[in-house]
C-alpha cells in the first residue's frame, strides 16, 4: 500500500482516479459474506468426490464415448461401475 501512496505522490494521480469502478462485474468477482463467514460459490462439495487419474485408452473407444455427445467421460464411469458389478 505505501508504494502504492509513494507512486500516487510521485506522478501527481488524482488518488480518486486509482478507485476500481464498482459496477456489476466487479462485483461478480468478489467474494460474498454472511457477518464473518464467507459464502463459497460454485457447485456444492460431492459427498462422493471423484479421483482425477490418468488413464490410456485405445483412439475408437474414446472416439465412441465421444460421439454420444457431454458426459462422455460420466458414461465412461459408468461402463466400469457396471463391469466391476458396482
Amino acid at each position: 500500500m505505501i508504494e502504492n501512496d509513494t507512486f500516487i505522490s510521485a506522478t501527481g494521480i488524482d488518488p480518486d482516479d486509482m478507485k476500481p469502478e464498482l459496477d456489476e462485474s466487479w462485483f461478480e468477482e468478489a467474494d460474498a459474506f454472511v457477518g464473518e463467514r464467507l459464502v463459497r460459490r460454485g457447485r456444492p462439495k460431492s459427498d462422493n468426490p471423484k479421483h482425477a487419474v490418468s488413464l490410456r485408452l485405445d483412439r475408437d473407444v474414446i472416439a465412441w464415448f465421444r460421439g454420444g455427445g457431454p458426459g462422455w467421460q460420466t458414461r465412461i464411469n459408468d461402463e466400469l461401475r457396471k463391469a466391476a458389478g458396482l
